[in-house]
């Protein structure tokens, strides 16, 4: 049950993607990228791929994590290339696949493996699993397993920012399935009609756990559905970061002009079941040949060496740190107590 790809969705090399609206049209590469963005850029993807792969294939079947294991192998770029645009007073809404999200507004592995085996000084001590986790401090708004919540709790702040005449906008992130949900329209109606400074993503990565994208929509692209809330809608290659970059680069600039939400829709693909116990037995196999080709990593380091942003050894070095850096996490959380049990009622009662 597959979709026709949208014409304008390149599937090539990074950077050279097409985007489309009611029509497809052709934009440039921001230019305006620095080479210590890039190079953020890259540490962020990679140290959010050795993470979960460390959390899904090691860590998770050797009975070390409780509860389920969600990754977003293969989406690294979505979360990456537009939270590192953010401001520290802007907000973000993630979803259980944009680990790099988390990681470039400061969260840390450290904490982020804690909170995954249930210990003390995870970011809900214990209280929760995987991503179910947020940060006030860093303006990370914590999400539950209705993943469409969180698009009218993100209308909300955004309506709060309106209200105190503050310049900051909210990204919020979601997958194509969230769509269909009745809460997801509530929150884009909302969004559209106040022109709420909201920068809408979908990972539309295909599948909503096992439901392919046809049989849950009967538009060809989840952002054709922008219009009825009359906020503009763009469909990009989700694994090219520049266009995820240049895409979310106008849409917040719109966002802080006071022009209203945009919603986004990467296309993307989940190269792995729904959770770890999840074989993906009912994705075709050879989507998954498919989109290995399109690995995002992979495909900017190409177009890094190519443009001579950074040399060879340069993507060397951030492998090797990042593979350290997860060393050195595991072993801190490994050694980090289970917490208390009087911890059980900390901040559920007024104190």
């Amino acid at each position: 049950m597959e979709r026709e790809k949208p014409a304008g969705v390149a599937s090539g090399e990074v950077g050279r993607s097409r985007r489309v609206t009611r029509k497809s049209v052709s934009r440039p590469v921001t230019r305006a990228i620095d080479p210590e963005t890039h190079r953020r850029m890259l540490r962020f993807m990679a140290l959010a791929r050795e993470l979960e792969d460390r959390i899904e294939r090691k860590l998770y079947r050797q009975g070390k994590i409780l509860g389920g294991v969600y990754v977003g192998r293969g989406q690294e770029a979505i979360g990456v290339a537009s939270a590192i645009q953010t401001l520290p007073d802007d907000v973000i809404c993630p979803s259980h696949r944009d680990m790099g999200a988390f990681l470039v507004r400061g969260m840390t592995p450290p904490r982020v493996l804690a909170q995954y085996m249930g210990r003390r000084d995870g970011y809900t001590r214990g209280r929760d699993g995987n991503l179910h986790m947020g940060d006030l401090g860093l303006n990370i708004i914590a999400f539950v397993s209705m993943l469409a919540d969180s698009v009218p709790i993100a209308a909300g702040i955004a309506l709060s920012f309106r209200i105190r005449k503050q310049n900051r906008v909210v990204l919020c992130y979601f997958g194509d399935g969230a769509t269909s949900r009745g809460d997801w329209h509530e929150g884009m109606n909302l969004a559209g009609v106040r022109k709420l400074p909201v920068v809408f993503i979908c990972n539309n990565n295909q599948y909503a756990y096992s439901t392919p994208l046809a049989a849950q929509m009967a538009v060809a692209n989840v952002a054709d559905r922008a219009a009825s809330y009359g906020m503009p809608g763009e469909t990009i290659d989700g694994n090219d970061v520049l266009a995820v970059y240049e895409s979310v680069r106008q849409a917040i600039a719109r966002a802080r002009a006071g022009e209203g939400p945009t919603l986004i829709e990467c296309r993307t693909f989940r190269m792995t079941g729904h959770s770890a116990h999840d074989d993906a037995s009912y994705v075709p196999k050879r989507l998954f040949k498919e989109w290995e080709s399109k690995d995002p990593i992979l495909r900017y380091e190409q177009w890094l060496l190519r443009e001579g942003v950074l040399r060879r050894t340069d993507i060397d070095y951030v492998h090797r740190s990042v593979i350290e850096e997860v060393d050195r996490a595991v072993e801190w959380a490994e050694d980090n107590p289970y917490p208390p049990a009087e911890d059980c009622l900390r901040g559920v009662y007024h104190e």
